[in-house]
């Protein structure tokens, strides 16, 4: 099992939500976020004064596969997250040992 994790922008998670659901995919975790990368923040005017923003707003999403299932989703998220500007985020991938479903007991994949 993988836990892919994708830092998105926010106007692309009802985008990148609705295409995993068309895959598939069927549970995702959504949170939002403050970062930044090679983008550093930005500057912005504020009634005249020029301020910089240090952390941009972002979409934290994590979703749980089973491994035959990595390649659609990080595939989904890819082409559908990408504007082709800086800032389109990022994709991180975790191997999982097990999961619990603490109401059931059911464990691995079962409990996906």
């Amino acid at each position: 099992m993988k836990l892919v994790s994708a830092i998105i922008k926010p106007f692309k998670l009802q985008e990148v939500r609705e295409a995993l659901v068309d895959a598939g995919i069927e549970g995702l975790t959504i949170s939002e976020v403050k970062g930044y990368g090679r983008q550093k923040g930005h500057t912005e005017m504020y009634r005249g004064a020029e301020y910089s923003v240090d952390t941009l707003p972002k979409i934290k999403l994590e979703i749980l596969v089973e491994d035959g299932n990595l390649s659609t989703v990080t595939d989904v998220i890819t082409k559908t997250a990408n504007t082709g500007k800086i800032g389109d985020g990022k994709i991180f991938i975790t191997s999982i040992d097990d999961v619990i479903r603490i109401r059931t007991g059911e464990t691995g994949g079962e409990a996906i």
